[in-house]
């Protein structure tokens, strides 16, 4: 199932199910629809382009949903997600939904913290983290248990916001301020949590953090994606704003590095 297909049928999961709706804001403007299309669907290949084997072991951290994993589930592709979000009751209903489409047993889910509850040593091949690597606290002990959970060479897929992006940096700093760090009460754990608050970082920031645990970034796996306007993207000419986004983060360094929201990359641990 490639990923229009997919997203046709879970964009028919979405106008059924309201509880989707808030999260996947895709039915809330029809002139933003195009415009989080794209930003979906670039996400999600990226994801699909480096899960290259179904013997993979893929443990999805912070699965959210577990729109990813069920669309692994619907290509044939096992994986493992933990979640820490109040919608984790939310996914068994969406597995009704998807098996008319393929093997749903193919992903689980746990309600869990890394920190408490991190899978067996050398054990993963693959680690996910979409949306998720800001969160974790403290950062430098997950990539203690990521070292111990990978096998030799194993791979993390990151999907992240672009912490220099003048824009959003702002958009935070004005709900946030400068408390990068908080801690939240788990009502089912019944425990504190410490997570970073949306603290998004730049490639460069990540690469220094990663280096101290012998992981390298991948940089010609490295991907920025969004930059030009909601407006800009139709039905008709979207694949043509992408390819042009494509080539301009390519080519102008200040653009890509202080304007495009969207980054995707990949670490290797040595």
């Amino acid at each position: 199932m490639n990923i229009n297909q997919f997203f046709n049928l879970f964009l028919t999961e979405i106008q059924q199910t309201k509880s989707l709706q808030a999260y996947y804001r895709f039915l809330k403007s029809t002139g933003r629809f195009e415009f989080r299309k794209a930003y979906f669907l670039q996400r999600l290949q990226y994801i699909y382009d480096h899960i290259n084997t179904e013997k993979s072991v893929i443990w999805d951290c912070g699965c959210g949903y577990g729109t990813t994993g069920i669309f692994l589930a619907m290509n044939g592709i096992s994986s493992f997600g933990s979640t820490l979000e109040f919608y984790f009751k939310d996914i068994s209903e969406r597995k009704n939904y998807w098996k008319q489409y393929g093997n749903v047993d193919l992903f689980t889910v746990n309600y869990e913290n890394m920190f408490d509850n991190p899978p067996a040593g050398n054990s993963v091949d693959i680690i996910l983290l979409q949306d998720t690597l800001h969160h974790l606290e403290p950062f430098q002990d997950a990539l203690t248990i990521f070292n111990n959970v990978l096998r030799p060479n194993g791979t993390l897929i990151l999907i992240e916001e672009n912490g220099n992006n003048i824009i959003q940096r702002f958009k935070l700093y004005l709900r946030r301020k400068n408390n990068m760090v908080i801690t939240i009460w788990d009502e089912r754990l019944k425990k504190n949590i410490t997570i970073g608050n949306e603290n998004i970082r730049s490639i460069e920031t990540w690469r220094r953090e990663f280096s101290k645990q012998n992981f390298k970034i991948i940089d010609n796996e490295t991907r920025y994606i969004r930059v030009f306007p909601p407006f800009m993207l139709k039905s008709e000419n979207a694949d043509h704003v992408i390819a042009r986004e494509q080539k301009l983060w390519r080519k102008n360094e200040l653009i890509k590095e202080y304007f495009f929201f969207g980054l995707n990359f990949i670490v290797k641990k040595k």
